[in-house]
């Protein structure tokens, strides 16, 4: 499988695609300023406890108040109050937890009350996005991710992912990380660890161990409400996250971007460096991978299938629902089971393929095709589950139901990704009729007269919807011939295809849109 990253650098912010052999299987979208990213830090107010959720509501500074579960507490939630009180109080130096004699673990049974008490300050980590009307979900089991470990204070415990197989590597990984680990700081041995060395695994469990230190010495410090420590940008964050042998290439438009990205990679892949490249072409990058069109193929309530089937998607407040459709897809009756077998199977590759691409979590109800025999139900359920062990949520799913029904549970750490694919033409605004394509000849010529004459611009270029484009060069005594009599000079007609029907804009030779 080839995989590439396309990241698209904007003033509004950065849109990154993850593409499986040319398909498009993840969109990422980072604006500027974005607060309460996952696994930010914040030093949280206490402003209501709530005993009857057993949970409280905490001040982080959002608009409304984030909900902290008993059960997000962390077992050494009483080691890590005792740590922000002694730090707060100037009483100890030092970053790490050497010298801290941990607490007892909390009651798993007990309540919050017991814990936590209104406007006391707690450390609190960011655990899901604010979504929809609600705030951010929040742990004050904190964690610092790495790219091949996960380090986990006021702990002794090593873990290792389920996803390393072999005991054999599964117990060097162990004795590795037990000669190397702090004391009071547990560790989470992630799946790209396989076969790693020593050094790699060092750094960055040193590296892991500098931001955990960076955040102790802001917190003395830090503002109640305020964000004491935040993660990476979500770009790097991603790369971190999934870059592997697998990739091929990593496309950058914005050369302040480019570097910063090849210095990453190089800091904690060096061999892949070479795989970031920037990006020089004058079409827009996500245009010349083919990804505009993907995008808006695949962010409709309808998306249709290869083979003439089609997915209807559904969203509501409490679930996700796909009808799979057979569509103009045809079969007699003694095919008619390996047939819903077959639009099935094709159904759930995509399915899998929308679940990352939309980032939809919580309850996803899909209504397959009803198929009688039990071995068929069978194969579609171990298919699915095949094709979902690429994603990186976490996840649930179920067999067919009796009715038919496949249900899937999916981690929901931040808001869906959605895309509207419709477009109200903001010409006519739904009437159906626009000015008249005469008329849009006098106004393109009126701001060209402009241009040419007063402004005394040269070799512009004019770009049109290719329609248009098609109408201005029509015959052989055509507009574009009229304009090079009228004005002594040829202008440049240019088919942009992404532009609406009765859209335009003119081109100086310096390559820079003149405003008009």
């Amino acid at each position: 499988m080839v995989k590439e990253l396309i990241i698209d650098s904007s003033p509004t912010g950065v849109t990154i695609a993850l593409i499986e052999d040319k398909q498009l299987v993840e969109l990422h979208k980072e604006h500027i300023n974005t607060n309460y990213a996952v696994g930010d830090i914040y030093l949280g107010r206490i402003k209501k406890i709530m005993p009857g959720l057993n949970a409280a509501f905490v001040d982080v500074g959002y608009e409304k108040d984030a909900f902290l579960h008993y059960f997000d507490l962390g077992p050494q939630v009483q080691s890590l109050l005792k740590l922000t009180k002694i730090k707060r109080n100037g009483t100890v130096s030092g970053t790490l937890l050497d010298n801290l004699k941990l607490e007892a673990d909390i009651n798993k049974a007990g309540k919050i009350s017991e814990v936590v008490s209104k406007n006391m300050l707690i450390p609190v980590q960011i655990a899901k996005e604010p979504i929809s009307t609600k705030g951010p979900r929040l742990s004050s089991d904190l964690s610092i991710a790495g790219r091949y470990i996960v380090l986990v204070p006021f702990s002794n415990v090593i873990s290792i992912s389920k996803k390393i197989k072999s005991n054999t590597e599964r117990n060097r990984l162990k004795k590795i990380i037990e000669s190397i680990k702090p004391k009071n700081f547990g560790v989470i041995i992630r799946t790209v660890s396989e076969g790693k060395g020593v050094e790699e695994l060092q750094k960055d469990l040193l590296d892991s161990v500098s931001k955990w230190s960076t955040f102790i010495k802001k917190l003395p410090e830090a503002e109640p409400s305020k964000r004491v420590w935040g993660e990476m940008d979500r770009t790097s964050t991603l790369i971190r996250d999934i870059l592997s042998a697998d990739f091929t290439n990593v496309y950058v438009n914005d050369a302040g971007l480019y570097e910063d990205i090849r210095s990453y990679v190089h800091e904690i892949s060096p061999e892949m460096e070479k795989i970031v490249k920037p990006y020089k072409h004058k079409e827009h990058i996500f245009e010349h991978f083919g990804i505009e069109k993907q995008i808006k193929n695949g962010f409709g309530k309808t998306v249709n299938l290869a083979g003439g089937a089609y997915l209807v998607v559904e969203h509501t407040e409490a679930l996700h629902v796909i009808d799979v459709n057979s569509g103009n897809r045809t079969a007699n009756k003694e095919n008619q089971e390996d047939n819903a077998l077959q639009v099935n199977k094709e159904a759930a590759k995509e399915i899998a393929r929308q679940l990352r691409l939309r980032d939809m979590g919580g309850i996803v109800v899909i209504d397959f095709i009803d198929m009688h025999k039990p071995v068929n139900r069978k194969m579609l359920f171990d298919y699915l589950r095949e094709l979902m062990l690429l994603d990186r949520a976490k996840h649930t799913i179920l067999p067919p139901s009796k009715f038919g029904l496949v249900q899937i549970t999916r981690q929901r750490v931040r808001p869906e990704m959605n895309i509207v694919t419709s477009e109200v033409c903001p010409m006519c605004h739904g009437t159906g009729e626009i000015k008249a394509s005469i008329v849009l000849m006098d106004d393109i010529e009126s701001n060209m007269n402009y241009i040419l004459r007063e402004q005394n611009e040269k070799n512009i270029t004019l770009c049109v919807h290719p329609y248009i484009e098609a109408f201005i060069k029509k015959g052989v005594y055509s507009l574009q011939w009229k304009w090079f009599f009228k004005f002594g000079q040829k202008i440049k007609v240019k088919a942009v295809p992404s532009y609406l029907l009765t859209e335009f804009h003119f081109i100086s030779s310096k390559d820079e849109e003149i405003k008009l």
